[in-house]
């Protein structure tokens, strides 16, 4: 009996096969590029996104024993409108990082008191947020949402391989249009802005399934899937990586290493406070029973990394010269400070027009230097993230497990425990995400003993808990430097973002 997984990222789309005591059997992956429309929208075609979904899934999936439970996975506000009778797309699905909803996301948040908001989906708005998403494609076309549904990325895999509908509260809870107090779709809310409930799907607890693999979807994977397999959706892929953390009560914190970067933790569930709002953190419910998350996030981690190999080389810089450039020299913190706004900025200072910047470049600094401040950059923002996550929760973080593609990088965890003088433990499971939703899709399907979800859920994760993970330890004069400059770096913030502005306004 094995457990199968589906990861839809950013960047790549991956598949993981999974013994029972989570074991990973094969992990198979492919690239998930966006398209640019003429206008300049970023977007990614349905059609693509399915085929290459199925790729993966028919190559993982290539085993002779049964199959108990398929779990999916993805990037949060990644998504689309689709048919409600015929299942066919209405829309491409719109990136969560394209920024064309932006003036329906200002719409939205003049639409009720931000801290009103803030209480019932734990989100700000912004572009982001499926609800701006919807009401940008319907001013394009008024008449898209007749009969229409909007799904996540994860719900539309789940609704090509089931012919079911359906989406799970931590997916649902990036919508904006979803309310985190009661549990549903705010039908008030919602029709302030013409909309109805009808126009998004059912609500199933994290890994319970949706449905089952049509023979349709199996002919689709080449045979690779058998028809009959239970499919759940587990949601958003960073809370699902959570779930390989530890249990909620250890205290310690995802750090979710990728092309944006999210540290996740969680806490019982309450109501938002002022507190809560002005943190510049997002609240919403967790994959673990009774829990939710909190989570601060930077949409330009492994982003600015990418962006200075392709400045650094032509073709970009490789990351075996990568990190040959950062072995190279000292470990002491290079003073040159970067700010990693590429994107804008969240957590704990939300501004979606903050802009990045280098400080203090001098004729001395090499191409190391540049490497360094970039990679130190990130960390400090994490470390901000970190303390007013501790502040906001009341609750201490002793320890930041590292998963993703950003903690193979030794060099970057050793440097984020430097600057926020916690251990750093990286994960053993190269895939934490497929792993959760391997694990969460198992729970489901009821493979795992216990009378409840929780207990199989506890039950599940025991297989979680390695017993010599590698961990990088602060080193306390490092630590004493970077802490100085930390301090550079928040006392920045304020001026240059206002003095960034008033540049790009002009």
């Amino acid at each position: 009996m094995k457990l199968l997984a589906c990861d839809i990222g950013t960047s790549h789309c991956k598949a993981g096969l999974f013994a029972m005591d989570g074991t990973a059997c094969r992990i198979a992956s492919c690239a998930a590029p966006a398209h640019y429309a003429v206008d300049g929208c970023a977007t990614l075609d349905p059609e693509q996104l399915w085929q290459t979904a199925a790729a993966v899934l028919a190559e993982a999936a290539a085993t002779d024993e049964p199959i108990a439970a398929l779990g999916i996975a993805s990037m949060a506000e990644t998504g689309l409108l689709v048919d409600r009778r015929t299942g066919r797309p209405r829309s491409d699905l719109i990136p969560w990082f394209d920024p064309a909803a932006a003036p329906q996301g200002e719409r939205i948040g003049r639409q009720e008191d931000p801290f009103v908001i803030f209480q019932h989906s734990g989100l700000r708005a912004s572009y982001k947020c499926g609800l701006a998403k919807i009401l940008w494609l319907r001013q394009r076309e008024p008449q898209i949402t007749e009969n229409a549904v909007w799904l996540s990325t994860a719900d539309f895999v789940a609704q090509k391989l089931t012919g079911q509908l359906a989406t799970d509260p931590t997916l649902a809870a990036r919508t904006l249009a979803y309310r985190i107090d009661t549990g549903d779709w705010g039908a008030d809310w919602l029709a302030s802005f013409g909309l109805d409930m009808c126009l998004f799907p059912p609500i199933l607890p994290s890994g319970q399934p949706v449905g089952q693999t049509t023979r349709e979807a199996a002919d689709a994977t080449s045979a690779g899937l058998k028809a009959g397999i239970p499919v759940a959706i587990c949601g958003h892929d960073h809370v699902v990586a959570a779930l390989t953390v530890g249990a909620p009560e250890d205290g310690m914190a995802l750090d979710s290493i990728g092309t944006a970067e999210a540290l996740v933790g969680a806490l019982p569930r309450r109501s938002l406070t002022h507190e809560a709002f002005a943190s510049g953190l997002v609240f919403g419910p967790h994959v673990v029973p009774d829990q939710m998350f909190w989570m601060g996030a930077l949409s330009a981690s492994g982003r600015s990394l990418d962006w200075l190999r392709g400045v650094l080389g032509d073709p970009p810089l490789s990351y075996e010269a990568l990190a040959t450039l950062i072995g190279q020299g000292t470990t002491e913190p290079t003073d040159l400070l970067y700010l990693p706004y590429l994107l804008g900025a969240q957590a704990p200072w939300p501004d979606p027009n903050a802009r990045g910047a280098f400080i203090g470049l001098t004729a001395a600094h090499s191409r190391r230097d540049l490497i360094k401040a970039v990679l130190q950059g990130v960390a400090y923002e994490m470390a901000c993230i970190l303390q007013t996550a501790e502040m906001t929760t009341g609750r201490p973080i002793p320890a930041l497990v590292a998963a993703g593609g950003g903690a193979r990088i030794p060099a970057w965890l050793q440097i984020r425990a430097d600057v926020t003088g916690r251990p750093v433990i990286a994960s053993p499971h190269a895939e934490a995400t497929l792993l959760g939703a391997a694990i969460l899709a198992g729970a489901g399907a009821g493979v795992y003993c216990g009378e409840s979800m929780a207990e199989r859920l506890l039950s599940a994760r025991a297989v979680l808990n390695p017993t010599s993970p590698i961990t990088y330890r602060p080193d306390p004069d490092r630590h004493s430097a970077h802490e100085r400059l930390l301090d550079i770096y928040r006392t920045l913030q304020a001026p240059l973002r206002a003095a960034l502005g008033l540049a790009a306004r002009r």
